[in-house]
C-alpha cells in the first residue's frame, strides 16, 4: 500500500526573508528529494482543502482564531505582523495555515476510509507549538490536535495516539490534550531548549522523554522505547505523528545527533503499533527541520518506513 501525500500550494507563498529558518525552501527541498529518490512516483497525491471554522474550534478558542483572522485581513502584501520574535504573519500566512490544518483533516478522512493507509502532510506552517489560545514557535493552528479531535468527533473514535519526535517539545499539543484520556500524547525533545517546557505534568495521558544535548541515535532509541508498552496497552484506533526532523545531527536549531536511519526506525516502530490496533492507519504531519538537505533526506526515510511497514503487514 502506498502513502498519500497531502500538499498545499499556499505552503510556499509566504516568506519571512532569507534569515528566517521557517522558509519555503524547506518544502522545495523535500519536493526535490522526493523526485530524485523516486518516491514521488510511488506515492499517491492530493491537494489539501482548507479547514473550516468548526474544525479549528475543536482545538482552539474562538478568540484565537478570530484574532489571527483579523490580523491577516489588516495586512497588505509585503507586510509582516510579528506575533512574537519568531512568529510572523504575512498576507498569505493565514490561508496557508488553514490549508495546513485542512491537510490533516483530509488525511484522516482518507486513512479512515480503508486499511493499511498512511498519509503525510507536506505543508507549512507547522503546528505543534500553537496552544489553544496562542500562536508561537512558527505555529498558528495546532494541526495534529485538530486532526485528533476531528477524528474523534467525525468517526466516533475513543482512543487516538499522538507521537511527537520533533526536537522541540509540542507544548501546544500538550496544552490542548492534557487530561483528555481519549488521547495519548508521547513527546521526545531536547531539554533544556525552546519552548522551555516544564518536565512535570499531572496528566496521565502525557508521556515526556527529555533528551540531553548530544544525545545519539542509540540513546534516543533506548529512551523512546519507553513509549511502546504504553502505546500498545492504549491500543489507539488512529495514530498521528508530529514529524519534526530538527533532531538531525546536521540541523542548526538544536544539539541532538540523529540520522536518517533513526527516523526510519522510530517511524517503523510507530507504524507497527498502528498495524496491531488501528488497521495500520497513520497520519503524519510535517513539523520542524531546518537544514534542508538533512530534512529532505529524513522525510524520505520516514516515508520509506511507512511504505515498508504497510507492504510487510498488508
Amino acid at each position: 500500500m502506498t502513502v498519500r501525500l497531502f500538499r498545499s500550494k499556499n505552503s510556499t507563498l509566504y516568506d519571512y526573508g532569507p534569515d528566517h529558518p521557517e522558509s519555503p525552501n524547506r518544502v522545495y527541498a523535500i519536493e526535490d528529494q522526493l523526485l530524485s529518490s523516486g518516491l514521488d512516483f510511488s506515492c499517491q497525491h492530493q491537494d489539501a482543502e482548507p479547514a473550516l471554522m468548526k474544525h479549528l474550534l475543536l482545538a482552539h478558542s474562538f478568540e484565537h482564531v478570530d484574532g489571527l483572522m483579523s490580523k491577516s485581513s489588516a495586512l497588505k502584501h509585503g507586510e509582516i505582523a510579528w506575533i512574537d520574535d519568531d512568529t510572523g504573519m504575512t498576507k498569505d500566512t493565514f490561508d496557508a495555515a488553514l490549508l495546513s490544518a485542512g491537510a490533516g483533516i483530509n488525511a484522516v478522512d482518507w486513512v479512515m476510509a480503508g486499511e493499511n493507509r498512511s498519509g503525510f502532510c507536506l505543508t507549512r506552517p507547522p503546528g505543534h507549538h500553537a496552544t489553544r489560545n496562542q500562536a508561537m514557535g512558527f505555529c498558528f493552528f495546532n494541526n495534529v490536535a485538530i486532526a485528533a479531535y476531528y477524528a474523534m468527533s467525525q468517526y466516533n473514535l475513543s482512543r487516538v495516539a499522538i507521537v511527537d519526535f520533533d526536537v522541540h517539545h509540542g507544548n501546544g499539543t500538550e496544552d490542548i490534550v492534557s487530561g483528555d484520556e481519549r488521547v495519548l500524547f508521547c513527546s521526545s525533545f531536547q531539554h533544556p531548549l525552546y519552548p522551555h517546557t516544564d518536565l512535570i505534568t499531572n496528566a496521565d495521558n502525557v508521556l515526556k522523554v527529555p533528551l540531553d544535548a548530544g544525545t545519539t541515535g542509540d540513546e534516543f532509541r533506548r529512551k523512546v522505547s519507553s513509549w511502546f508498552d504504553a502505546l500498545t496497552l492504549f491500543a489507539p484506533e488512529l495514530v498521528l505523528i508530529s514529524a519534526g526532523f530538527d533532531g538531525h545531527a546536521e540541523d542548526p536549531m538544536a544539539h541532538i545527533r540523529l540520522v536518517e536511519s533513526d527516523y526510519f526506525w522510530i517511524t517503523q516502530q510507530i507504524a507497527q503499533i498502528a498495524q496491531k490496533s488501528s488497521l495500520g492507519r497513520v497520519v503524519s504531519m510535517l513539523e520542524g527541520g531546518y537544514d534542508n538537505s538533512a530534512l529532505s533526506r529524513s522525510v524520505v526515510s520516514h516515508l520509506k518506513a511507512l511504505m515498508a511497514t504497510n507492504t510487510e503487514m498488508a
